[in-house]
């Protein structure tokens, strides 16, 4: 009978466990090291840039892994990915994809991120995806799984009024076949989204409304007024979302997700 008890508790805790969330951000720029132990407060794992972040052109995370990684932080991996107008074509947007998964799979290797670890494409553009767009994007995870890491995809989880409300994250999924890929889906709206807030119990993934997501960014900065007019009392009057712990005049303004797991690129290694 008490080894029964035991056996129950034993499983109670994993599924408790199974079911945490944990809080993390990205931003473009590098957050500095000395606000990494203020951040880690808050957040269990940090965006972290392989190349020029959006609209960027230079990259400040370079380098940093050990530092972030020593702070205490999970990783959270991406790579920017092609805007539909540099697609061109679909044998362009083929060669593009493979050579981006090169650039991706050999930045990763050396910051120093261990094998089978994901990194997430960057994919900006929403709606349903182009020809050249599922082109590059299939290149681009075929390419990272042969070098031996594994490919996730940062996609909207919104429907796209003006494109018969498909969501894109659905879209790509559909069309990817028997492809094992991580879905990191972005949807700020208010609901589901709870706007720029610091829960001590993260909410779960799936709560953004798309039930195979593995991360869900809730938060963006500066907030969407078109998505985010029922909790705009959340964010910052300039419109942007801060963490509640780094001193005023060192405000760094952040995009907040939350993910089923501390690490959710694994990169941390063993």
């Amino acid at each position: 009978m008490a080894v029964f008890v035991g056996l129950i508790g034993r499983n109670a805790q994993s599924q408790v466990a199974s079911a945490a969330s944990y809080l993390g951000f990205d931003r473009n720029d590098y957050p500095g090291d000395e606000n990494l132990a203020a951040l880690r407060q808050t957040f269990s794992y940090a965006g972290f840039w392989l190349n020029n972040p959006p609209g960027a052109h230079s990259n400040s995370w370079t380098g940093k892994r050990q530092l972030v990684q020593s702070a205490g932080f999970g990783f959270l991996v991406l790579f920017n990915g092609r805007l539909d107008a540099e697609l061109k074509s679909i044998s362009n947007a083929v060669k593009l994809g493979t050579s981006d998964a090169q650039t991706a799979t050999e930045t990763a290797r050396r910051e120093g991120f261990p094998a089978q670890a994901i990194i997430f494409l960057d994919q900006e553009q929403g709606g349903r995806m182009l020809p050249e767009q599922k082109a590059y994007i299939y290149a681009w995870v075929d390419g990272i799984r042969a070098a031996g890491f594994r490919a996730g995809v940062y996609c909207s989880g919104i429907p796209a009024a003006d494109d018969e409300n498909i969501v894109t994250a659905d879209d790509i999924r559909k069309s990817a076949g028997s492809r094992s890929i991580v879905y990191f889906v972005s949807d700020d709206a208010c609901p589901p989204a709870p706007g720029c807030v610091f829960p001590k119990r993260a909410p779960s993934p799936a709560d953004s409304g798309i039930r195979f997501a593995d991360l869900w960014q809730f938060a963006q900065s500066p907030r969407r007024a078109e998505f985010t007019a029922k909790c705009s009392a959340t964010y910052n009057p300039d419109g942007n979302c801060y963490p509640p712990v780094v001193d005023v005049a060192k405000r760094l303004h952040l995009d907040m997700e939350t993910a089923s797991s501390p690490d959710p690129s694994q990169g941390r290694g063993r």
